[in-house]
């Protein structure tokens, strides 16, 4: 079948359209640097022509709160009306656990926002939620640095590879629509402080790590299980641990 990558040339898209093309699919990949626009609509009845199949995985260029929000606002009604018209049998748009949980966070209620519309659209589709990635750990970790000193809360936090993501995400998109929500997470869950407290030593990274809960996740505060996954998720293979070491090495 044909299957159009909304955000193809990202991270995860990449890696899903990888495994669709070696499962004998035909993958388009979207993005504006294919000549694909979500945001304006170049380029995306084109796009959608003839396929089965789209997979949004497209992420905003900037996390400012209001222009977060326009970004899945326009992009995923741009996209549910493409589809709806292409004849499109399946959407399948990956999320974030725990989008419903954080209201403080203008990214979440993003994500909640490109949910709910995707939802209540007519449109067969699968919402994926995925639990924070192995590769953003790090991002996390400079975002609560003050004063050379990481602040982490005692929250949990259950992250995955991109490879078992786009893992999910692949199967899904050749799975039937379970028209709702689906959960995918990592195969362990840790306190933040912890796991970033033994990510940081296991790189070499002398940062000291401060259990602090006021610290919360990117300025929004957390709830013990605001980011873990709900019982029955999917849960990935590879741990942070085995894809720590897996990376090359950093520079000194």
């Amino acid at each position: 079948m044909k299957v159009v990558i909304i955000g193809g040339t990202g991270l995860i898209g990449t890696q899903v359209g990888a495994l669709l093309r070696q499962g004998g699919h035909e993958v388009l990949t979207a993005a504006p640097s294919t000549g694909v626009n979500t945001l304006t609509g170049e380029g995306l009845a084109q796009a959608l022509q003839g396929a089965q199949v789209v997979v949004d995985v497209s992420n905003s260029p900037s996390f400012e709160p209001a222009a977060v929000m326009d970004f899945f606002q326009t992009s995923t009604r741009n996209v549910l009306k493409a589809a709806t018209a292409a004849g499109v049998r399946h959407l399948v748009a990956l999320s974030v656990v725990g989008t419903d949980r954080l209201p403080e966070s203008g990214y979440f209620m993003a994500k909640l926002a490109q949910e709910q519309l995707i939802r209540a659209s007519a449109l067969p589709h699968t919402v994926v939620r995925a639990t924070q990635f192995h590769e953003f750990l790090g991002a996390i970790a400079d975002a609560a640095t003050r004063a050379g000193r990481v602040h982490a809360p005692s929250a949990g936090i259950q992250p995955m590879a991109s490879s078992d993501v786009a893992a999910a995400v692949a199967r899904a998109a050749t799975a039937e629509p379970v028209n709702g929500l689906t959960e995918i997470a990592g195969p362990v869950a840790f306190r933040m402080d912890e796991l970033l407290r033994g990510l940081l030593q296991q790189r070499g990274d002398t940062r000291e790590v401060v259990t602090d809960e006021s610290a919360g996740y990117f300025g929004a505060p957390l709830k013990a299980d605001s980011l873990l996954p709900a019982a029955g998720a999917w849960l990935g293979s590879v741990t942070v641990q085995a894809w720590t070491a897996a990376q090359p090495a950093r520079a000194a």
